[in-house]
């Protein structure tokens, strides 16, 4: 994370961070000094809740460094589903946009040291109003994220843990992949209890099939990081 304190940001510097996220190449000059001024930086620690279910949806969140877990959280019993994980230039608390005012349904957690821009929901939809091409990415994004649930929920009726955990498996490498001489690395550190909670399984039941894909030489550990060896034998079991 940048030297410098969120706090002694300036328009300028937060209007530079909005520009590089992925609504930056959507926004004019005026939006984008709109949402610049109506913005605050905050970090965030890592395991740090940036809103928790209950809270008010009152603004919108844009990365501007580190990772943030979506998540809904069991209070009786503290189990945890991981809904996603958003990396650098994503927006989330995108349902302040259609449930202004009213109660978060989910939680944020940094998932590591993080930088965050945010947006007054207000200011947000003042900027859309004004620019049809924010409008037209906030609501693709809103329709994108939908979709991913949906087939998340299909995928938890229809298949069997390990087919589960063979698709996460190739969403991962196609969102957060990067070349490497042996494969393609998932370049996300996942303990195997968040890809549990992910997939709706237990830890020991992810390790125990993670270890044998390693034994079948599909993929290896690297730095709490995995490497896909195989990408063509995972796309194939989905």
């Amino acid at each position: 994370m940048t030297h410098r304190r969120a706090c002694d940001l300036t328009d300028r510097d937060r209007a530079e961070i909005i520009r590089r996220s992925e609504i930056g190449p959507s926004l004019d000059a005026e939006v984008l000094a709109l949402l610049a001024a109506a913005s605050t930086a905050v970090d965030y620690r890592r395991r740090r809740l940036v809103y928790r279910t209950g809270d008010t949806a009152d603004a919108l969140f844009l990365i501007a460094e580190g990772r943030v877990k979506i998540c809904l959280t069991e209070e009786a019993t503290g189990r945890e589903a991981v809904i996603d994980i958003l990396e650098g230039g994503s927006v989330f608390g995108e349902s302040a946009l259609y449930a202004a005012g009213a109660a978060r349904e989910k939680c944020a957690v940094a998932y590591e040291n993080v930088r965050l821009v945010r947006i007054p929901v207000g200011a947000y939809q003042e900027g859309m109003a004004a620019s049809r091409p924010l409008y037209d990415y906030t609501f693709r994004m809103v329709g994108q994220r939908l979709a991913r649930a949906e087939r998340r929920v299909a995928d938890f009726a229809l298949d069997a843990i390990p087919a589960r955990l063979d698709k996460l498996l190739v969403e991962l490498s196609e969102r957060y992949g990067v070349p490497d001489p042996d494969g393609v690395l998932i370049d996300i550190a996942l303990p195997h209890r968040e890809i549990a909670s992910i997939v709706g399984s237990t830890r020991e039941s992810i390790t125990v099939r993670l270890n044998a894909m390693r034994r079948a030489g599909i993929i290896d550990f690297v730095d709490r990081k995995i490497l896909i060896k195989s990408p063509a034998a995972t796309s194939a079991a989905v």
